[in-house]
């Protein structure tokens, strides 16, 4: 159902708790697959790719043609951008199959709450009140879109200096929605 796609360089050490909890989304079912856009690491990140599971594609290429690489190579139905550090919180697996099985067209993308690593009340208001004023969302909140969307917008743009919002950009505010689950750093 659900193709994970994290764009990695030399990112180890943040790549394992973002791979952690995704391990729930896999055991329900609910990820097919993960791959691991990676732009030529020199750490471990290939070997925690092996140990995880996930498919780790090296692409010695720019940002955007490796997510477009990636994009390509992803059996799922809907793709889920992370970046590696970004953990989601337990409530997004359920969050995630809402999201998709309201969205039959498949013509809106989602991305997760902003969360902190420790939580504050104030914190919490000033994201949801930032979000409210029509900030736009960023690439550290994940993003969550049909692959036939992501086709139709022609993926991400091979020489975009940032090639994850300038997709989120052309997206549009009014076709992402906003998923109660939060994503933090780790």
């Amino acid at each position: 159902m659900l193709s994970v796609i994290i764009p990695t360089l030399d990112c180890e050490r943040a790549l394992v708790p973002t791979l952690a909890a995704l391990v729930s989304g896999a055991t329900e079912g609910l990820i097919r697959e993960v791959l691991l856009a990676d732009g030529g690491s020199q750490d471990d990140t290939a070997v925690v790719a092996n140990v995880a599971g996930c498919k780790f594609l090296k692409l010695d290429r720019a940002p955007g043609q490796r997510l477009r690489a990636a994009a390509a190579a992803a059996r799922g139905p809907w793709l889920l951008l992370l970046r590696p550090g970004i953990i989601l919180d337990p409530p997004w697996i359920g969050e995630t199959r809402r999201f998709i099985e309201l969205s039959r067209d498949g013509e809106r993308a989602a991305v997760f709450r902003r969360g902190a690593a420790a939580p504050s009340p104030l914190r919490d208001a000033l994201a949801q009140a930032l979000a409210a004023l029509g900030a736009r969302p960023r690439p550290e909140q994940g993003l969550l879109i049909a692959r036939r969307f992501y086709d139709a917008l022609g993926g991400h743009r091979a020489g975009a200096a940032e090639p994850e919002r300038e997709l989120i950009r052309r997206i549009g505010r009014r076709r992402i929605a906003r998923l109660g689950a939060t994503a933090h750093a780790a």
